[in-house]
Formats: structure tokens, sequence, C-alpha cells
């Protein structure tokens, strides 16, 4: 048993542990500056806290930087994002919103779509999974009687992180003058072309020994631009999208583009919203929520006097199975996900099941065989890093199996998704009659 493997490093953790305050802070420091150094790209925290944190610990203030740490945790979870979706009634504004939010349209919560009226009042949807993150679908300025400047104070225009602005044809003077005043307010819009699909099905069923996709593209992207050239304004970068297929086209740009521009401190809260739509979104997920985890287990280690090799109490399986759930959620792994993905795919949920690892996690991993998998991190990271660190922080089990099961979700979710796109790329959808003078 690996346990057994280790035994004979307790004398070295001995002496670690018994290094002079002095000696033992700077281990601590040095250990956060690891953490330090990844967080200069990522944000996770801001740069006033991790000094302030390095500081605490530099002068041996352990319960200083745990209380900036504790502080920092709770921003990052109970920071609330708010986005703004606007555009004009069948403009595709509404499916935008659901997507967003990871939510089929024919979902209960979801934002009514195919509805022809229009209204002067916004409407809030939240996310299912992170309730401080807020989609709202305002009414398009077409659709009500008020400038841009009147505009944005009846819909709120001050609570809203940035603007995404929905056409599903050219965007109008209405449109431009409301980005116009959203720039000059200091805040960030995306304009976004939605129903790329439908022209590109349409154009195809009109001219189809002539057609070519990327010819179309690049002509919807230039009659979008041209229009933004005769009303005055610079060329803004504009996404071309589909909500039936947001793998293709400009979403996952738009997401990239969003991430970056977001507010730092609200950059992770925002990713572990996104739709788990590519490989690189899900890796963010992961890295995102792997600085959190570390970040959690260093503020527990502050306080540890002695290297937790207990065996896994009942208090620690309560955390894990939260953990373990919440990853499910956040990647689409939970039952609720299995059940729609299967449906979508017409194959029976125990078929997914059978491919994915998560859902058996708990069942499979006794507390013995948890215990196993423990020391194997264990190993992992006393081999990478060449030694252990005074805060006790590479032996908390709790740590290391949340990587564990963090791990085996993101790999379950890349898993559903290469069988969502060969059921894609194997059932391509057929044309459908419409307007071939749409384009």
């Amino acid at each position: 048993m690996k346990q057994q493997q280790f035994l004979c490093l307790l004398p070295v953790m001995g002496q670690l542990f018994s290094n002079t305050p002095n000696e033992e802070h700077q281990d601590l420091v040095s250990s956060f500056k690891q953490f330090k150094d990844s967080n200069v790209k990522s944000k996770l925290i801001s740069q006033e806290a991790t000094s302030a944190i390095e500081l605490h610990l530099t002068k041996g203030d352990i319960q200083g930087a745990n209380a900036v740490i504790t502080a920092a945790l709770k921003e990052i979870s109970d920071i609330p994002l708010n986005i703004a979706v606007t555009g004009e009634s069948g403009s595709g504004k509404s499916s935008l919103v659901n997507t967003l939010r990871g939510v089929k349209h024919e979902s209960k919560d979801a934002a009514p779509i195919g509805v022809c009226e229009t209204t002067i009042e916004r409407a809030s949807y939240t996310h299912p999974n992170l309730p401080n993150v807020t989609i709202w679908d305002l009414p398009g300025i077409g659709t009500t009687n008020f400038p841009p400047k009147d505009y944005l104070k009846r819909v709120q225009f001050v609570e809203y992180d940035f603007f995404i602005i929905v056409s599903a044809t050219r965007f109008k003077q209405n449109d431009i003058d409301l980005a116009e005043v959203i720039r000059m307010m200091g805040k960030n819009f995306y304009f976004v072309r939605t129903k790329v699909d439908s022209d590109l099905r349409n154009e195809k069923e009109c001219k189809p020994s002539t057609f070519n996709e990327n010819k179309v593209l690049q002509m919807i992207r230039k009659n979008c631009l041209d229009n933004f050239k005769k009303n005055g304004m610079i060329e803004p970068q504009i996404f071309l999208v589909s909500n039936n297929n947001l793998s293709k086209f400009d979403f996952p740009k738009l997401m990239d583009t969003l991430i970056k521009d977001v507010p730092a401190q609200k950059r992770h809260i925002f990713t572990l919203s996104l739709p788990n739509i590519t490989e690189a979104a899900i890796e963010r997920k992961r890295e995102s929520l792997k600085k959190y985890i570390w970040l959690e287990a260093f503020k527990g280690g502050l306080q540890a006097t002695l290297p937790a090799l207990g065996m896994i109490s009942v208090k620690d399986m309560k955390k894990l199975k939260a953990s373990l759930n919440h990853f499910q959620l956040l990647f689409g792994v939970d039952d609720l996900s299995l059940k729609l993905l299967a449906k979508d795919l017409q194959v029976p949920v125990e078929q997914l099941k059978a491919i994915i690892k998560s859902p058996h996690l708990l069942e499979m991993e006794n507390e013995e065989t948890l215990m196993e998998t423990f020391w194997g991190y264990v190993e992992k990271f006393f081999s990478v890093n060449g030694g252990l660190v005074a805060t006790g922080l590479y032996f908390q089990k709790i740590f290391y199996l949340q990587l564990h099961f963090l791990d085996t979700v993101t790999e379950d979710a890349k898993v559903l998704l290469k069988q969502l796109y060969s059921r894609e790329n194997s059932n391509l959808p057929c044309p459908t009659a419409a307007d071939c003078n749409k384009i």
C-alpha cells in the first residue's frame, strides 16, 4: 500500500514541522509565491490581495494572511456578474440568453423564444448553477420610444458589466447610437450577428452549384461593416454566431473576448458560467477551479500543525460529495444534463454513464480506495516538487481528492463533447425552404 511507502518520510516531515518560526515563514512565502506567479495571468484574486497575503506571511502573521485569503475567497464566490443582451424582437436575443445560461429553450425557466409581441420591460434570468450570474434580456431600442440616453436609464444601465447587441440582419441606426452611448459611458459592448446557420442553409438551397460557406460568411460580415461605416462608426468587432451550433463560427471567439475583457475580479465566475462547447473552454474551467481549490487548501494548511495522515472522515466524505456534485453541474456531467444529452443523442442514459467515470467515483472508491488515491497524489506532487511544504498543504486529503474528482469530471466532459460532435457530424440537418433574398 502506498501509505506504507511513505512511512519512511515521517522523519523528514517531522524535521520539516520542527523548523524555526522564521524558516517556516520562509516556507510559507515560497509556497505562496508559486500561486502568486500563476495568478498574474489568471487574476483569480487581486494584486492587492496577493501582496497583502505575502506581506503577512513574511512577517509571520498567519491570522492576518488567513483573514485576507478568507475575504478573497468570499469575494470570488459572491461577486455578482450582470450581462445585458439587447436587440429587436426576432433577432435571436432570447435564444442567446438561454445559450449563455446553458439552458434548453424548452426548459420552464428559459427565456421565451418565438414570441412576436415586444416589451419595454427588462427581464432577468439567473444562471442555473451560479446564482450570482444574471443574464438580462432587454427590449431592443427600436421597440421603445426612448432615445439611447433615456433608454439606458430606463433599463438600469449602471447594473451591467457589459452589453451584447444582437441582430439577425443588419445593425440599425438605433443599435449604433446605443453602442456609442455605452462607449461614452465607459462600458464595453459587442455586436453579435445571429442566425448565420439559417443564412447559410438559405444560400445553399438557392445557389447549390456556386455555394461557398466562407464567401457567404464574408459577405454577411462585410454587409454589417459597410452599414457601420455608413453610419459613421469606426469598424467594431462583430461576431457571427448560431445559437444552434455553438462550436462553429465566432461563438468561441466571442467567449474568449469576453473573458479577456470582463473585470479581473469577475473572470473566475464568468469562466465557470460558460457553456462547455470546446475542449479549450472545458480546460479553462478546470484551471480556474484548480487555483481556487489550491487557495482554499492553502488557507486550511496555514492552521495545520501535523500532516493529515488519518483515514477519510464522515465530514470529509460530505465535503467530497458536495465538491463532486458541484463539478458535475459546472461541466454538464450531472444526472439531469446526462438525461438531456441522452435525449438529444437518442441513446439510453446508461450508455452515456458507461463511457464516463465520475458518476461512479464515490461508488467505487470507498474509504480505503480513496486513501489509495490520496497517496497517489501525494507521491505525484512529491516527485514534481521535490519536497513537502511546511503548511501541510501536500498532506491534506481533501485537496488531492478534490483535484482527482475535478480531473475526472473534466475528462468526462471532453468524452461527452466528442460524442455530441460525432453525432452532429454524422447527422447534419437538411436545408429547409426559405427566403432566398434574405442575404
